[in-house]
């Protein structure tokens, strides 16, 4: 058994974009639930994520974004920023908490505390640009644990593998044409961020899939086109963009994966960090928005990650 962190907030909770949003504070209510209901809340170490600070935050997004961001928090009620994407009071905190349980799983897989960390958060992160908010995401989470990686821990090769139903156009945003980060993705084509297509730097390794796309199709793209890359690639530190909204009940998207292919995908991950990098790598919750295919979905990543 491995031991992993789980590193939350309740500060996460707070953030609320409305009764009718599907990104809502019940989604880590119901994966908590599901691992008390299974009894697995004794095999993880549990972490409070800590607040992420603006010099952590300005290695991947502008001075000038995050103080109109933190100018936008309202002092009563929603505010909206686009259509899909709002804050409350409560939003700036826990974002701030969201990036910093990042740089506190990357932290403590690199000190060897920990075999690997599952962050269980919200605001999610792989939308947000460097100067812009998107897709219920306002800090890359991701960008900013990879960014804490290389500089704090002086890493030369971070890999960032995501598999939402949606383009992780944020990640890219931050690391196209970094030689030290290799990003590979799948997602639902043509959909929404109606980005990735194209390659955009050799970097980049982004699988657009179709509508419908099952659990077999998707594993043939990790075994035939993340896997080969990844060991290529050798990296020191596994960052995974977790996101469960492919899963066939989830009617954000219109993929069609289950727990087992949420499992099966991270017992390669799993191989390929212990093979390159000592078994070092940190999960960061990105979309699901059905609960309950949500919490089922999460507590297979989880079993995966831990060997459970």
């Amino acid at each position: 058994m491995t031991t992993t962190a789980f590193i939350t907030h309740r500060d996460c909770h707070l953030h609320d974009m409305g009764s009718f949003h599907p990104e809502s504070p019940a989604r880590l209510s119901a994966i908590s639930d599901l691992m008390i209901a299974q009894g697995l809340d004794p095999y993880f170490s549990y972490y409070d994520a800590p607040l992420a600070t603006m010099d952590q935050l300005l290695r991947v997004h502008p001075a000038a974004y995050l103080e109109k961001l933190k100018r936008s928090v309202p002092t009563t009620g929603i505010i909206h920023l686009d259509p899909d994407t709002a804050m409350n009071p409560h939003t700036w905190q826990a974002a701030l908490r969201s990036a910093g349980a990042g740089i506190l799983g990357v932290d403590l897989v690199m000190k060897g505390e920990v075999g690997n960390a599952f962050c269980a958060i919200r605001p999610p992160g792989h939308h947000a640009e460097r100067e812009s908010a998107l897709g219920f995401c306002f800090l890359n989470n991701i960008a900013v644990a990879a960014r804490h990686a290389l500089t704090a821990h002086g890493l030369s090769r971070v890999a960032i593998v995501d598999f939402d139903v949606h383009h992780g156009n944020g990640t890219e945003d931050a690391f196209k044409d970094e030689p030290r980060v290799l990003m590979t993705g799948m997602f639902q084509h043509p959909f929404f961020p109606y980005s990735g297509a194209d390659t955009v730097a050799e970097n980049m390794c982004n699988i657009p899939l179709p509508a419908g796309t099952g659990g077999e199709e998707f594993r043939m793209v990790v075994t035939d086109i993340w896997l080969p890359r990844l060991y290529e690639f050798k990296p020191e530190l596994l960052l995974i963009s977790a996101g469960f909204d492919a899963h066939y009940e989830d009617d954000m998207g219109s993929m069609k994966l289950v727990e087992s292919d949420f499992a099966w995908v991270t017992q390669q991950l799993r191989r390929v960090a212990e093979h390159c990098c000592q078994g070092r790598i940190v999960s960061m919750l990105e979309g699901g928005y059905v609960l309950s295919a949500l919490a089922r979905s999460v507590v297979a990543h989880l079993r995966a990650l831990s060997d459970l």
